[in-house]
């Protein structure tokens, strides 16, 4: 297609995800940096090794890096690594492990388990911790060898720092391994104001995927063992998954940007303040509810289906999520002006269809 006939509305900012959004300036200048001229391949180059070092200063602590494609991968790799095929993984019925990878961590875990516990706002929690790791011990189930967690989980909720410590003291009580998926781990700092280190080894995490696609990187996640000796071949695990990418520093270098200019954060506090501001005037339409308080960057909606509609058809996109609820993602790019337009079509909308309704 030619780029030039793209219209215009296709090119308008959306509020279905944040995935949606383009590169911000501090990855790409980088990024286009790094693609001048040759140099080593598979990850032997000095942007991943830079890379790498910016995530250790930010973490303040030595800690294994590695870079792939996407979160599905990073978060199975990861979890696959600290188990064996025999093994459980122990999560949230919300978690992104359970909900969103197409059995992935079983797959390349060799058939790992998921353990399911049922909680409120996505979150895993010591007691079911204890429920799960406890509730039989004979050689016909599933060996439970890790918990994981989700931050902010897929509603949009936080772990505090004393809920992460809290769950890691259990996951220790079993002899469990602690992996934390942050796909918006940036959007977590920002809001709970609290550090990298706090937020994961400081507070007992053991892995860390730590999100970039829906930051403002054009693509690319990574993966950060605070306990070493897990880190063990783990490289072998990413070319056997496909995830060694022959150009490694297109996955690296916008990394530097980021890290080294504090977008990694300011671009997440953006996005976090974009949709307090949404939460707050929407909170004032008739017949449109808040359903889950707003911690990061998304907002959920519950409103009646034809006020939906109706929005979709004046060319909003957003998805229904758990529960039925409609989600609205806020990034790093979000326009307050692009916000203002849809908020005034949602009162419209749920204006006519109240209408509508009531003859």
């Amino acid at each position: 297609m030619d780029s030039a006939k793209i219209a215009d509305e296709d090119l308008a900012q959306q509020f279905a995800s944040d995935n949606y959004s383009g590169i911000c300036p501090d990855a790409w200048r980088v990024l286009e940096n790094a693609n001048r001229g040759h140099v080593t391949s598979y990850g032997d180059d000095p942007w991943t090794a830079q890379a790498a070092n910016a995530f250790r200063d930010l973490f303040e602590t030595n800690c294994e890096v590695f870079f792939v494609f996407n979160g599905t991968a990073a978060n199975s790799l990861a979890l696959a690594s600290l188990c064996q095929s025999y093994h459980s993984v122990i999560c949230c019925d919300q978690a992104h492990v359970e909900t969103d990878e197409c059995g992935a961590p079983e797959f390349f875990s060799n058939g790992s388990k998921l353990l399911v516990a049922q909680g409120e706002d996505g979150k895993l929690t010591p007691d079911a911790i204890h429920e799960l790791a406890t509730k039989r011990k004979d050689i016909h189930y599933p060996k439970p060898r890790a918990a994981t967690i989700t931050q902010p989980t897929e509603t949009g909720r936080l772990y505090a720092v004393e809920e992460i410590a809290a769950i890691s003291a259990a996951c220790k009580a079993h002899g469990l391994l602690l992996h934390m998926d942050g796909a918006r781990f940036a959007n977590a700092c920002a809001s709970l104001k609290r550090s990298p280190a706090e937020l994961t080894w400081k507070s007992g995490v053991d892995v860390l995927c730590f999100g970039g696609a829906k930051n403002g990187m054009p693509v690319g996640e990574a993966v950060l063992f605070f306990n070493l000796p897990l880190a063990t071949d783990f490289d072998y695990r990413c070319k056997q998954a496909g995830q060694l990418a022959s150009k490694m520093r297109f996955l690296a270098a916008p990394w530097v940007g980021m890290l080294a200019s504090g977008a990694w954060l300011s671009n997440a506090e953006h996005a976090n303040r974009c949709a307090q501001y949404f939460a707050a005037r929407v909170a004032a339409i008739p017949n449109v509810k808040i359903v889950s308080a707003v911690e990061a960057n998304s907002v959920f909606l519950e409103s009646p289906d034809d006020t939906l509609e109706r929005l979709r058809a004046r060319g909003w996109r957003f998805y229904t999520f758990i529960g039925g609820a409609a989600r609205f993602m806020f990034s790093w790019d979000t326009q307050m002006k692009r916000i203002d337009e849809m908020l005034r079509d949602l009162e419209a909308c749920a204006a006519e269809a109240h209408a509508a309704a009531t003859g």
